[in-house]
């Protein structure tokens, strides 16, 4: 490994630096300390600081493929100097393509290099495409959880807490994924998300709720056979396949015990308890500068709800307010939609912060 880069916690960035002793380090949100240079120094790694170090590690690496895990925007500028580089893009930072899929999709057609997801359910449809062609697919068929408040009424979440919305009953993620998740909106932000990957219409993406998490996700073709990909709900799979792609290394992680595993059950989502899918989907058919005020608007939202000033309902309607009043940009450059981010983020902060905190 060349780079290891984290955001804030260079404890933990340290840590890890001495078990893999990456060439440098980049920690982005802490301004220059010389007393950490050294340290890293002492175990032959240099520390590089802020966005400039990320873009000069992402552009100047030898590496051939660039894993992106970085969380929320700030990814997308990382991801186009790799691209520009000539990389292969390993994705976990979905908000790159719900951002600016089509500036993306463009710019990875004229290097020719490859796009890799590694999120579990664009991984399934990734690998159940594998051999077939896109023109000959029905519909791609993304599976949710349906998150913590698949069981509750939607009057209960208008009390839901911080603590219930981030009691995922399947998987352990980052605070903001997993409000994402108890809302449905990163359902929502998938679906955007497979629409560039797999260059498809949003009208022929599906969502359908799958509690156990057993089929990551499927993909129907037109003569209407399934495809489905099955595992252990685990992110090391779909990790390994895409720094392994075309390859399938050998993997220590366990099959699924169908011997235990009794009951795999389906229900359509709810779209009415869970706005925020609609919000995607609109903001989807906005197109222009639309998704990308999608995420500034979320981020900004889920990050009010979790600092506990705003309710679990109001998240999407802080989006939605954002959205009505966004003057959307058609055929946006990447600084356009750096600023609608940026514009929707302001825009739900100053519209619902007030008189709150």
């Amino acid at each position: 490994m060349e780079v290891l880069t984290s955001h804030v916690n260079i404890e933990k960035l340290f840590d890890q630096a001495g078990k893999v002793s990456p060439e440098f380090a980049v920690i982005t949100g802490l301004n220059k300390q010389s007393d950490w240079e050294k340290k890293f120094h002492d175990l032959g790694v240099k520390l590089l600081f802020g966005e400039a170090g990320l873009l000069e590690t992402a552009y100047s690496s030898v590496e051939e493929v660039v894993v992106n895990a970085l969380v929320g925007s700030a990814g997308l500028k990382a991801t186009l100097k790799a691209v520009e580089a000539g990389k292969d893009i390993a994705l976990a930072n979905k908000e790159v393509l719900v951002m600016a899929g089509s500036f993306v999709s463009e710019k990875v057609r004229e290097k020719n290099v490859k796009l890799l997801p590694i999120d579990s359910e664009h991984s399934a449809i990734f690998q159940c495409l594998a051999g077939e062609e896109i023109s000959k697919v029905k519909r791609l068929i993304l599976t949710a959880s349906g998150g913590p408040f698949f069981n509750k009424d939607k009057k209960e979440l208008e009390h839901a807490t911080v603590k219930d919305a981030l009691a995922h009953p399947n998987w352990s993620m980052g605070r903001k994924v997993t409000i994402d998740s108890a809302t449905m909106m990163n359902k929502g932000l998938e679906v955007i998300e497979a629409r560039y990957l797999f260059d498809i219409h949003q009208d022929k993406i599906d969502i359908v709720v799958h509690p156990q998490s057993i089929i990551h996700s499927m993909v129907e073709f037109r003569d209407g056979s399934i495809k489905a990909q099955l595992g252990n709900p685990d992110m090391h799979v779909p990790i390994m396949y895409a720094l392994s792609y075309p390859d399938r290394w050998q993997g220590p992680y366990g099959s699924v015990d169908f011997s235990i595993t009794d009951k795999l059950t389906f229900a359509a989502p709810d779209f009415d308890k869970f706005p925020c899918l609609n919000l995607a989907f609109h903001a989807l058919g906005m197109g222009g500068t639309g998704t990308a005020a999608l995420n500034g608007a979320d981020e900004a939202a889920v990050d009010l709800f979790l600092r506990g000033i705003i309710s679990f309902s109001e998240i999407p309607a802080a989006i939605e307010h954002a959205l009505s009043n966004l003057q959307s940009i058609d055929n946006p450059e990447i600084e356009d939609i750096l600023k609608a981010d940026e514009w929707a983020r302001d825009f739900v902060y100053k519209n619902w912060s007030k008189d709150k905190e």
